[in-house]
C-alpha cells in the first residue's frame, strides 16, 4: 500500500514525536492539505492567521509588494518546514504575503489546535521555544551578514540558510530557485546574484542548472557565508 503523503510528512516533522498518541491523532484529523500552483497566493498580506502551515512539497516565499510595485522578499520556505508560528501566536493580520515559488502542497493546522497543543503539551511548547530561538538566530546572523559581508557572502548565506537543520530539516540538495528570486532573498540585484553564484560554483560549493541550484558542498557554502 502506498503511504499517505500527509502521514509521511507528519512522521518527518520533529515536533510530532513529542506528542502523545491521542494528541497525534487529533493533529492528523485536524490538518487539511491544499495544493497551490507556482505564483499563486497561499496567504495574502493582512489575512487573519487562521493556520500554522507546513510545506509538504515545493517551495514558498514570504514577501511584500510596495505601492510602487517593488517586491521585497524576506525568506524562502522549502519543503519539510513549518512556518508562521509568530503570526499565529500574536493573532494579528499577517504582515507579509506567502506565495508559491513552485507548484506546492501545504499542510494547514488550525490555529485553535496549534494553541491547544501549546497549552496542553509541555514537550511541544519546549520544541516551539527552540524553533523560535533558531529563527531569531537565523535572522540575527542574516542582518550581520548583510551589514558586514560582501555580496557573495550575502548570497551564500541566503542559500545556505535554506539548509538550516533546525528550521528546514529536509531540504533537497537541488532546489528550484531562479537567480532573480535568490537575489531578492539576498537583497541584491539579479546581476549581482548571478556573479555571486558563478563564484560559488567556481569555488566548488554549488552547481548551477536551468532554473535550479544544486548544493555540492554545504560546508564550503557555509564557510563563504561567514566571510566578509
Amino acid at each position: 500500500m502506498t503511504p499517505d503523503p500527509l502521514d509521511s510528512f507528519l512522521s518527518q516533522s520533529s515536533w510530532m514525536s513529542s506528542l502523545t498518541c491521542e494528541e497525534a491523532k487529533r493533529v492528523r484529523s485536524s490538518v487539511t492539505v491544499r495544493s497551490f500552483a507556482a505564483g499563486s497566493a497561499v496567504f495574502a498580506r493582512g489575512m487573519p492567521p487562521a493556520h500554522w502551515a507546513g510545506v509538504m512539497e515545493g517551495m514558498l516565499k514570504l514577501d511584500n509588494i510596495t505601492e510602487e510595485g517593488r517586491i521585497s522578499t524576506f525568506a524562502g520556505v522549502p519543503s519539510g518546514a513549518w512556518f508562521g508560528e509568530g503570526s499565529v501566536l500574536k493573532d494579528e493580520p499577517r504582515p507579509y504575503a506567502v506565495t508559491a515559488l513552485t507548484d506546492s502542497v501545504v499542510a494547514l493546522l488550525p490555529r485553535s489546535e496549534f494553541l491547544r497543543l501549546l497549552h496542553e503539551s509541555h514537550p511541544f511548547a519546549l520544541w516551539l521555544i527552540g524553533q523560535l530561538n533558531a529563527r531569531l538566530a537565523h535572522y540575527v546572523a542574516q542582518v550581520q551578514t548583510d551589514r558586514l559581508g560582501d555580496t557573495t557572502a550575502q548570497v551564500a548565506y541566503s542559500l545556505s540558510g535554506l539548509f538550516n537543520d533546525a528550521l528546514f530539516p529536509n531540504t533537497a540538495r537541488r532546489i528550484t530557485l531562479s537567480q532573480e528570486e535568490l537575489g531578492r532573498l539576498s537583497g541584491v540585484s539579479r546581476q549581482v546574484a548571478n556573479r555571486a553564484l558563478q563564484e560559488l560554483q567556481d569555488r566548488g560549493a554549488i552547481r548551477l542548472g536551468y532554473g535550479s541550484i544544486e548544493v555540492i558542498d554545504l560546508k564550503v557554502l557555509q564557510s563563504i557565508a561567514r566571510e566578509g
